[in-house]
This record gives C-alpha cells, sequence and structure tokens, in this order.
C-alpha cells in the first residue's frame, strides 16, 4: 500500500534541505489546508498536496 504522508526526513530528502526547513514547509502547507477545512497530521503532509505544490511552484519559475 503506497503511503499517504510524507515525514519531515522525506520532504527534507526530496528537496534537498535541512530537516528544520522540511519542518517549515509542512507546517505552513499544513496551515493552507487546515484553512479548507481537511485534517491535517502534525509533522506529516499529503504527498499528493505535497507534490502538487511543488511542481506547481517549479512550472511558475
Amino acid at each position: 500500500m503506497e503511503k499517504l504522508f510524507l515525514n519531515s526526513k522525506e520532504v527534507a530528502d526530496l528537496l534537498n534541505i535541512s530537516q528544520q526547513q522540511a519542518y517549515k514547509i509542512i507546517r505552513d502547507m499544513n496551515e493552507q489546508l487546515a484553512e479548507h477545512g481537511f485534517l491535517i497530521l502534525r509533522g506529516k503532509i499529503n504527498k499528493k498536496y505535497f507534490m502538487e505544490q511543488i511542481y506547481k511552484a517549479k512550472e511558475e519559475e
């Protein structure tokens, strides 16, 4: 079964950043999801949402 959520280590590895920076990204994205009424897990981010946001950011560059 495919994982639905990424933790900070996985985000850090994917983006080649520190785990501290990954925590901040997760926290910011979770705030956005919470504003729209989605359930969030502290310290984890929905994998699908994360990938959509990262690829959207790359397309805007």
